[in-house]
């Protein structure tokens, strides 16, 4: 990426970003109503147990993506302070005395 200008940096990460939000609410949203409604219904109108049922879907499903989120943001934030701590290690052995 570093032969891209700021800007397209920018908009590669803004649109990748857009492109995992809708295929995770496409997911959700496949998961959710397989899970809450049947497939053959009676009435347009979702039941009050199938509306309480995704509901508790979506939330758990948004729960676990921010806990994921966070915990690949933190990996990701070890591993560059890893291979910081490694380089600078290389670095100060590869000086001569």
């Amino acid at each position: 990426m570093s032969h891209l200008s700021q800007e397209d940096q920018v908009k590669l990460i803004t649109d990748l970003e857009i492109e995992m939000m809708a295929d995770m609410y496409n997911r959700m949203s496949t998961a959710c109503q397989k899970k809450c409604v049947p497939p053959k219904y009676k009435e347009a109108e979702l039941s009050k147990g199938e509306s309480v049922c995704l509901d508790r879907c979506v939330a758990k499903y948004m729960d676990i993506h921010d806990r994921i989120g966070k915990k690949l943001t933190s990996i990701t934030m070890n591993d560059q302070e890893t291979a910081q701590k490694l380089q600078a290690a290389q670095m100060a052995a590869a000086k001569p005395k």
